[in-house]
């Protein structure tokens, strides 16, 4: 009875773990293994095979994802678009690829906007696109050119967290002055008070609305040092929306404390 069962065991696992998913999931596999070892043209050209051979396998979208994922790898920058283009035309469904698909290939239209007029005019009509975050990333890259046609974008931009300071940079590499939308954009004045007698500063975070409150943390030698460096405590709000994070606006010391304002 225990023989019967030890010879019966191998026979139903043996074809699963040979062939899971037949020849169409042994190329898709080929193709990853390929694209981890970085032989990115060898990939690409195996998730071809893939698709020539096997239109119909359930690992098509994801074949064609990672196909243009590795073509763009490859640095062939106008196949892999047309290869995100071609993925998003048959797979509407894919959300979370279809999101990096279209974020992938704006990125290979900017690196080709220099030499095709295609692929600028592809990034100038992506800044009508129904998505958010396409018109911003089409907009950064059209920034690079200095390309008018982003600035609407971009200063709308300047309303979204997550894109605000790349925005806020790229207005002002086209010497164009950000229209910040108010002082709820995710910015704040830090204030480090660093005593002589003391090992830690302290630090205290104010939201923008309440830069003249950062005077308050100033002595009146250092308030004397502010006004000769031209520092307005009243003006500070405006500074910090107009400056990249991570700017110092000043730092002054008595010779009793250190006070160092920057923005995040």
């Amino acid at each position: 009875m225990i023989a019967g069962l030890v010879m019966v065991v191998p026979a139903l696992v043996s074809p699963a773990a040979k062939a899971p998913d037949g020849p169409a999931g042994a190329l898709f596999r080929q193709a990853r293994d390929l694209r981890y070892a970085q032989r990115w043209f060898e990939a690409a050209q195996t998730y071809r095979t893939l698709l020539g051979e096997f239109p119909a396998t359930s690992r098509a979208a994801d074949a064609r994802y990672w196909l243009a994922s590795s073509l763009e790898q490859d640095q062939r920058w106008d196949e892999a678009a047309e290869a995100y283009s071609e993925f998003l035309a048959k797979h509407t469904d894919q959300r979370l690829l279809g999101k990096e698909a279209r974020l992938n290939r704006v990125r290979c239209w900017g690196i080709r906007q220099w030499d095709s007029p295609a692929a600028t005019a592809a990034l100038a009509s992506s800044l009508s696109d129904e998505r958010e975050e396409i018109r911003i990333a089409a907009a950064l890259q059209l920034a690079k050119r200095q390309d008018a046609r982003a600035l609407p974008v971009l200063q709308a931009g300047l309303r979204v967290d997550v894109s605000s300071e790349a925005c806020r940079l790229a207005l002002l590499s086209m010497g164009v002055q950000p229209q910040a939308a108010g002082p709820a954009q995710g910015r704040f004045l830090v204030v480090r008070v660093k005593e002589r007698n003391k090992t830690e500063a302290l630090t205290v975070r104010l939201a923008l609305g309440l830069a003249r409150a950062v005077g308050g943390y100033l002595s009146d030698e250092q308030l004397r040092q502010a006004r000769k460096k031209g520092v307005d405590p009243d003006r500070l709000m405006e500074q910090a929306l107009n400056a990249p994070k991570g700017t110092e606006l000043f730092s002054l010391d008595d010779g009793k404390s250190t006070v160092t304002v920057t923005v995040e």
